[in-house]
C-alpha cells in the first residue's frame, strides 16, 4: 500500500514536471503550447491529469511568479541580519534578491514579456497573486517604518504606500527585461536610486515638520 508521504511526494514532483515543461517549451519554441491535450500528451499524461494540478497555462504562469516571489522572501529571511535591517533596507534587499531570481528564469521571462515590455501598461492577469503576496510584504515593511519614524503618516497617502511599491517593483522588472547593460548594473542602479527616492519621500519632509509647527502654532494660541 502506497504511503501517505510516498503520495505527497509523487504529487510534488508530478507538478514540478508540468513546471518545468511548460518552461521548456516556452524556451524551445518561442510561445506556449498550443493546446493543453498535445501539452499533457508531451509529457506523457491525461489532459485530466494536468488539471489536477492547475487549471490553464496562464495559472502555470502565475505559478512561476509565486515561486520566484517565495525564493526571494526564502533567501532575504534565511539571513540574520536582515532582521535589524530599517525598512529601505529590507526593500532594497528583496529588490536585489528578487532580481537574482529572475535572472534563473530570464529567458523564460523574455519569451513571454520581452516584446511588449515597454507598452506593457496593463497588468497580465496572471500577475496578480504575486501581487498581492508582495503587497501583503510591502505592508510589514510600511507597519515597521511607521514605528519607526522612518516612514510618515500622512493621511489618505499612508494608504496607497503599498501600491507605490508595486509600482516600483513592476518598472523594475519591465527596465530588467530591456536592460542590457554588463552584469545588469543599469537595473542595480535603478533600484538603488528609485528606493531611496521613494523613502524619501514617504519620509517625514521638511514639509511635514513645517506643518506640525503650524499646527503647534495654531493650537498655542
Amino acid at each position: 500500500m502506497e504511503s501517505a508521504t510516498t503520495k505527497k511526494t509523487a504529487k510534488k514532483d508530478f507538478r514540478k514536471l508540468i513546471l518545468e515543461g511548460y518552461k521548456n517549451h516556452v524556451l524551445e519554441h518561442g510561445t506556449a503550447p498550443k493546446s493543453v491535450f498535445k501539452f499533457a500528451k508531451d509529457l506523457k499524461m491525461k489532459e485530466e491529469e494536468f488539471y489536477a494540478y492547475f487549471t490553464s497555462f496562464d495559472s502555470i504562469k502565475s505559478a512561476v511568479w509565486i515561486q520566484i516571489y517565495e525564493d526571494t522572501i526564502s533567501q532575504i529571511e534565511s539571513q540574520e541580519v536582515f532582521k535589524e535591517y530599517s525598512a529601505r533596507e529590507k526593500f532594497l534587499s528583496f529588490l536585489f534578491t528578487w532580481i537574482e531570481e529572475l535572472k534563473k528564469n530570464r529567458s523564460f521571462l523574455l519569451s513571454i514579456y520581452g516584446e511588449g515590455s515597454k507598452g506593457m501598461l496593463s497588468l497580465p492577469k496572471e500577475i496578480s497573486d504575486f501581487k498581492d503576496k508582495f503587497k501583503d510584504f510591502a505592508n510589514e515593511i510600511i507597519l515597521e517604518g511607521k514605528e519607526t519614524e522612518e516612514i510618515a503618516t500622512r493621511p489618505i497617502i499612508s494608504d496607497r504606500y503599498d501600491e507605490a511599491m508595486w509600482l516600483q517593483v513592476w518598472f523594475v522588472f519591465k527596465y530588467w527585461l530591456d536592460d542590457r547593460s554588463p552584469r545588469f548594473e543599469k537595473t542595480d542602479a535603478a533600484i538603488e536610486k528609485s528606493v531611496n527616492l521613494a523613502f524619501d519621500l514617504m519620509g517625514k519632509s521638511a514639509l511635514d515638520s513645517f506643518l506640525d509647527f503650524a499646527k503647534f502654532i495654531y493650537q498655542s494660541k
